[in-house]
């Protein structure tokens, strides 16, 4: 009867401690920053974007049949195994959504202003420099990239920013993925800054 009684007292603070918990304690309502988010890229990000609109694969599927949207990866880079032989090849093959152009990193926070001025360059080439341009942003679940990537483009007036949360594993449970290569642009470009 005593750990009855312990188990249901337990039980009872528990529910205290979640009826008491923020939000954001619950991954369900993180609440969105004031600007771009710095904190880890990794973890439970908002359901929201103010100034863009967050959409799921149905969404997604009518945008790209109605509008074709520029497609933004932003995942990052693979990076090679530690502990791989250098005389040994590794050839990684980034999958995503068939069209996107895939600008690795391009949503970490804080991104230096010489590679954030590479972003908004070639995503003004994207669109070609109309900020009305349906424009989505993805990478994996639970990763604050896109996110950040989306919010750089709200900030900069660009008026039609779809966010695509679940990202290239919400779409390859519909939708087959494809190899794509890192876009050639942004690599080149900041290539050559890191040269300078």
């Amino acid at each position: 009867m005593r750990q009855r009684l312990l188990r249901i007292a337990a039980a009872g603070t528990a529910l205290l401690l979640l009826a008491a918990a923020g939000p954001a304690d619950s991954p369900v309502n993180v609440p969105e920053p004031d600007g771009i988010w710095t904190g880890p890229q990794r973890g439970y990000t908002p359901a929201t974007l103010s100034g863009a609109t967050v959409i799921d694969i149905d969404a997604l599927d009518a945008l790209i049949a109605r509008d074709r949207p520029v497609l933004l990866d932003v995942s990052l880079a693979d990076r090679r195994p530690a502990g791989l032989p250098a005389d040994r090849p590794w050839l990684p093959a980034h999958r995503s959504v068939p069209g996107a152009v895939w600008m690795a990193n391009a949503g970490a926070a804080p991104l230096d202003p010489a590679h954030e001025a590479l972003f908004l360059k070639r995503v003004a080439e994207l669109t070609g420099g109309d900020k009305g341009r349906a424009v989505v942003a993805f990478c994996h679940p639970e990763c604050w990239g896109s996110w950040n990537a989306a919010k750089r483009l709200v900030l900069q007036g660009y008026t039609r920013v779809h966010w695509f949360p679940e990202g290239i594993e919400g779409w390859q449970e519909r939708h087959p993925t494809t190899v794509i290569p890192e876009d050639s642009a942004w690599t080149a470009r900041a290539e050559g800054e890191a040269q300078r």
